[in-house]
């Protein structure tokens, strides 16, 4: 089927916004773009993108310990959506609820985060809101600017195009297993989950990339709903070495780790993924070489709605990425009962 209703949270989003009247000022669809692109009344050349993130689960999950990496994914979260519809930030709007008896210390490490970020990615704070809860939400919002011709979204991608993304992948998942199987924390310290929203990037992208989107939610997540929103496929060449970032293969290779799991787990990091048509590669290629930026060439885009991984061994398999995608929900949040079901999704795919 490789339908949008068969993935939990997609129809949880669409439980929400069937209630909600939708403004004829909007030029995305649900699910179709990392943020919301209006138009801005008097202004025909830009749309306002705008997007809200709040960093919650992972805090009640243990997977972020310090407040410092709160604060600085709540930052980076929300610009890791304008960097993928190649906006220009206008700043960040903050909501931060802690509980009660939380001491300065702790709440100053939180703002260190946001700062940090923000300076990392040349962006202010503009103001926001405090709360006193029974648990940590830190909540951002932020603004933006895309030219008219130059919107970026997640769906328009052809079969033949090129798959890129912006850098290594795997952090997340790296932090996500040492959380999960209570391995020593020394094996991926957090301070290494620092993942940088790609504004500049997503800026020069605009200009070339047919869709974008970014991998917060992992690198197959992401090439799962771009494959259910275009209605077309990926084949990806498993170079481990070339694909994951150089602590996570260093992490798979001491802890005997499968490298697969580092791009199937849920939580991703803000590298941006988008195709690009063939002619254009060689451009792009030059332009982030002159940038900066060393671009990972994934793979191509195929007419077959599916995701084929061709691995090491040449072998290439086919993946369902659904099962994986519900596997949460389905084990109700049961750390224990996800990492041992997730092995088995992954014999069952033929990964290991």
């Amino acid at each position: 089927m490789n339908s949008m209703e068969e993935i939990f949270e997609n129809v949880i989003i669409n439980s929400w916004v069937q209630h909600f009247l939708r403004t004829p000022c909007q030029f995305n669809k649900p699910h179709e773009a990392d943020a919301e692109l209006i138009e801005i009344p008097g202004d025909s050349n830009h749309y306002l993108a705008i997007t809200i993130d709040t960093v919650a689960e992972e805090i009640t999950m243990g997977l972020y310990r310090e407040p410092y990496t709160m604060g600085w994914v709540t930052v980076m979260a929300c610009l890791s959506d304008l960097a993928a519809v190649g906006a220009e930030p206008l700043g960040l709007v903050v909501s931060v609820s802690v509980e009660p008896d939380r001491d300065k210390a702790f709440t100053s490490s939180i703002t260190r985060g946001m700062e940090d970020a923000c300076r990392t990615l040349g962006i202010f704070i503009l103001g926001g809101d405090t709360n006193i809860t029974p648990t940590i939400s830190l909540t951002g919002c932020a603004p933006g600017l895309v030219p008219r011709e130059r919107v970026m979204t997640r769906c328009g991608c052809k079969p033949g195009e090129d798959v890129f993304i912006t850098s290594g992948v795997g952090i997340g998942n790296a932090l996500g297993l040492v959380r999960l199987t209570k391995l020593p924390d020394n094996f991926f310290p957090e301070k290494l989950y620092r993942p940088t929203a790609r504004i500049k990037e997503g800026q020069s992208l605009r200009n070339y990339a047919s869709c974008c989107m970014d991998t917060s939610d992992g690198l197959l997540t992401t090439l799962d709903q771009l494959m259910r929103l275009n209605g077309l496929g990926f084949v990806i060449d498993c170079n481990w070495e070339r694909i994951l970032a150089p602590e996570v293969m260093e992490l798979c290779n001491n802890t005997k780790t499968p490298p697969w799991s580092m791009i199937a787990g849920p939580h991703g990091e803000f590298e941006l993924l988008f195709t690009i048509p063939a002619k254009v590669v060689d451009e792009v290629l030059a332009q982030s070489q002159f940038e900066g930026t060393n671009l990972i060439r994934l793979g191509r885009v195929q007419q077959t709605q599916a995701i084929s991984l061709v691995l090491p061994s040449g072998r290439s398999v086919n993946i369902d990425m659904a099962p994986l995608r519900n596997l949460l929900q389905n084990v109700k949040g049961d750390p224990e009962r996800y990492v041992k079901e997730f092995r088995v999704l992954g014999k069952k795919w033929g990964l290991e």
